[in-house]
């Protein structure tokens, strides 16, 4: 289950119907690239092919996403644990060095930041959610294990 806040399933519903706009319009490019003649050498019917494909899938994949969203409101978010729209200050273990994260639904596009952004969905996401200060939790990473202790939150 990924936790959202109602803008960004906003977004997301959003997206999916573009998506579902964009395939209507991937239906009449085929019919029109299939008026063209031969379609073994019709390269505008097997690009137009190959879009809705790939349209399909995106619209296959954010279907399931929206499936498994929970909206989170603001007022149902505790302010003693991590939870969504945190942001947490926490120390690794092993080096000693503290950095602040924000817990989001999805990443904002550019803009720098104090802290840095990580989804629920992502390993630290996942592992610092409904934990509270002074709790350390295990993390497996691609570059290894990173044990990770809550110092504070900051929101």
């Amino acid at each position: 289950m990924e936790f959202v806040t109602k803008i960004d399933k906003e977004k997301l519903e959003k997206l999916l119907s573009e998506y579902h706009a964009l395939d209507k319009e991937l239906i009449v490019r085929i019919a029109e690239a299939r008026g063209h003649g031969d379609l073994r050498e019709n390269s505008d019917y097997h690009a137009a092919r190959e879009d809705k494909s790939m349209n399909n899938l995106r619209i296959r994949e954010l279907t399931l996403r929206l499936e498994s969203v929970q909206v989170i409101l603001e007022g149902e978010m505790p302010s003693d644990m991590v939870f969504l729209g945190a942001i947490v200050r926490i120390r690794d273990e092993q080096s000693g060095g503290i950095e602040t994260y924000k817990i989001v639904s999805s990443k904002s596009e550019g803009g720098e930041t104090e802290h840095r952004e990580v989804t629920t969905t992502s390993p630290i996401g996942e592992a610092l959610m409904k934990v509270r200060v002074g709790e350390t939790v295990r993390v497996n990473l691609p570059r290894g294990e990173r044990r990770l202790t809550v110092v504070e939150i900051l929101t």
